[in-house]
């Protein structure tokens, strides 16, 4: 058994004799499919850590307490143009002019439920990146658990209709000498 430090083998492991190329080809080919996946999982990971915010420097406001207030009320409002980003994240115009609404109706002295309320009004519940639970958003909250449930009764019946088959019946005599012989070996059993 090889133990291996960062690439390095262990001291201990230093007696033994080298492995052969075929183990060596074998690590080498498996190191260099991996590392690309890594790279991959790492630049989606540092993606999510720091989210692109797309808002204007001309776009903010003066007082930081109103501007938190804004990114804020910015943070629940989905992008029309985007849809997967709020209008915070999102380079679109559309959410840009949105942005602009927010932070003038946080100006006007709007609190921040009044702002949504205003922006839900003139959108739709679709403009919430968390629609409230009602009858018409019912199946968007249980739509992923109604999946999962489906996908898990399909899976059990899969299994469940496995479980009940019966093996395959024993070769006879005259098919093991078939097999044999397409085999090469020649020997019966």
């Amino acid at each position: 058994m090889r133990v291996f430090c960062w690439g390095h083998p262990h001291p201990a492991a230093a007696s033994r004799r080298p492995p052969s190329p075929a183990v060596r080809e074998r690590g080498f080919a498996l190191r260099h499919r991996v590392r690309p996946v890594l790279a991959v999982l790492v630049l989606l990971i540092g993606a999510g850590i720091f989210p692109a915010h797309a808002v204007r420097p001309d776009e903010m406001l003066a007082d930081p307490g109103l501007e938190a207030r804004a990114r804020e009320v910015g943070r629940e409002l989905r992008c029309l143009v985007c849809r997967n980003q709020s209008i915070d994240d999102s380079d679109a115009d559309l959410a840009h002019d949105l942005r602009v609404l927010v932070r003038e109706r946080i100006a006007a002295g709007d609190s921040n439920d009044q702002v949504v309320g205003f922006v839900r009004a003139r959108y739709g519940d679709f403009v919430l990146l968390r629609p409230p639970f009602e009858i018409g958003t019912a199946l968007l909250w249980g739509g992923p658990l109604l999946v999962l449930l489906l996908g898990g009764i399909a899976i059990r019946r899969f299994y469940r209709a496995q479980a009940g088959t019966p093996p395959p019946p024993p070769l006879n005599p005259d098919e093991r000498q078939r097999l044999a012989a397409m085999l090469g070996d020649g020997s019966e059993r």
